[in-house]
C-alpha cells in the first residue's frame, strides 16, 4: 500500500508527475503543483482524455472556449475530451495542489 500524501514537495521549480498505474489504454498519475502554471501562450492539447481531481489545494484551470477559468479546491473534478486545449492559470504556492490524473482512450 501507498499513500498519495507521502513524499510532497514542499516546493520545487516544476511541478511533479508520478506514474501510478499504467495500462494499455489507461494511466493514472499524481501531480503535485507547489505555485506552477502553464507558461503563457502555451496549452495542454493531449492524445488521451483526461478525468482529474484535486486532492488538496487549489488551481485555476482554463479551457479554451470557457468565458470564465474554473477554480479548483479538494473534491472538484473535470473531465478533458482527448485534445480540448486547456492551461493552468494558477495553483496555490502556500500549500502543495496534488491532483489525481486519470488518462484514458476512449
Amino acid at each position: 500500500m501507498k499513500n498519495l500524501f507521502v513524499g510532497l514537495p514542499s516546493r520545487s521549480d516544476a511541478e511533479r508527475f508520478d506514474l501510478l498505474l499504467s495500462a494499455p489504454n489507461l494511466r493514472i498519475e499524481r501531480i503535485v503543483s507547489t505555485g506552477q502554471a502553464t507558461p503563457a501562450g502555451e496549452w495542454y492539447d493531449q492524445e488521451w482524455s483526461e478525468w482529474v481531481v484535486v486532492l488538496s489545494g487549489a488551481a485555476g484551470l482554463r479551457i479554451e472556449g470557457d468565458a470564465e477559468v474554473h477554480v479548483l479546491g479538494p473534491g472538484d473534478h473535470v473531465h478533458l475530451p482527448a485534445h480540448r486545449r486547456h492551461r493552468v492559470e494558477w495553483t496555490s504556492a502556500a500549500e502543495p495542489t496534488v491532483w489525481l490524473a486519470v488518462h484514458h482512450r476512449e
